[in-house]
């Protein structure tokens, strides 16, 4: 069972690492912070997010997709396994996937295989999978609209002076935006340990309320967003460059837009208590903003390569989770 927490906490670190670039992306690319002093700034408020956000999310992923009453750590060991690789993999490549997907993914895969499709719980399904869509479309119509905004309230000032006032602003997008990341996806985890503790009857009285639900206690809180922020702070550089340069050129108030409609969908996703990917967030904010200068301004190309990750990654995390729960149910 330490094991298994203690590899839940190494995906935390991993997903930290990996989706670094969520947070900093646009305030690197733009110059605003060099990528070292980004992941600090980043890490930083992926930690403070453990005192500002609620449980929601974790109490979800713990007992809100899966019946953990059907399930046993070793369920839990393959589904966080499936996730890490699948992390790696992406990571290896420079393709900004969702973590978040890949835990649930994994997950599920492993479940399946030991007690079958009943052990899913449908409605948790319904609400993680609807915001899929919802998330960057929720992001892209944000980006554009404060873009729009912003270069309507500052069109006749001079540039250098709009510049100034966003590279200062972007420091505090920035910070938002961490936060929104860290609040979301550091609880990932913590419903993962609780899951463990919940699943051994000795210790489940540590993670459960006094009419027997699952409770998410402060030690776990902070393990996890310890954890991930430990992850951001050392960058997956790849990734940054992918997300920050390659999907479309930004500028400080372009970055601004994009890092502000992604902490505010991250936030109004947490107040409801759904897993969604922070990467699928800021992808549809950045190509919200670059979209207003037309077609041409986004490579669709690149954008086309992420979707198809989205979409693969759920599939493929949970196929790899199977496949490890199947050789380890045998070993």
């Amino acid at each position: 069972m330490i094991g298994i927490i203690a590899v839940a906490l190494l995906f935390d670190y991993v997903n930290g690492f990996h989706d670094a670039a969520n947070s900093i992306a646009t305030v690197v690319s733009t110059r605003v912070l060099t990528p070292m002093q980004g992941v600090i700034w980043a890490a930083s408020f992926n930690f403070i997010a453990a005192f500002v956000f609620g449980t929601g999310v974790a109490k979800t992923v713990g007992s809100g997709l899966i019946d953990v009453r059907q399930v046993d750590n070793l369920v839990i060991l393959c589904g966080l396994l499936g996730a890490i690789l699948w992390d790696l993999f992406t990571w290896r490549v420079g393709l900004p996937t969702s973590s978040s997907h890949a835990l649930i993914g994994g997950y599920a895969g492993a479940a399946v295989v030991k007690v079958g499709f009943g052990v899913l719980v449908v409605s948790g399904w319904i609400k993680t999978l609807a915001f899929i869509i919802v998330a960057p479309l929720l992001g892209w119509a944000l980006g554009t609209v404060f873009i729009y905004i912003l270069i309507w309230l500052f069109h006749k000032r001079n540039p250098p002076t709009v510049d100034h006032i966003f590279r200062r602003g972007q420091l505090v997008s920035a910070a938002l935006y961490s936060l929104g990341h860290g609040g979301n996806d550091a609880q990932k985890t913590m419903g993962i340990i609780a899951g463990v503790l919940f699943t051994v009857p000795q210790y489940r009285h540590l993670v459960s309320t006094p009419d027997g639900h699952m409770s998410i206690p402060l030690w776990i809180i902070l393990a996890a967003h310890a954890a991930i922020a430990l992850g951001t702070l050392s960058g997956g550089w790849r990734i940054i460059h992918t997300m920050g340069s390659k999907i479309t050129k930004l500028v400080p108030m372009g970055g601004f837009a994009a890092e502000t409609a992604g902490a505010l969908t991250l936030f109004a996703s947490t107040a409801l208590g759904v897993p969604v990917s922070t990467t699928h967030v800021i992808t549809g904010a950045i190509v919200g903003v670059g979209s207003i200068r037309g077609r041409r301004a986004v490579r669709w190309g690149i954008a086309g390569q992420i979707v198809w990750a989205w979409i693969l990654t759920i599939p493929i995390s949970a196929l790899v989770a199977a496949l490890l729960y199947s050789l380890l149910r045998l070993l």
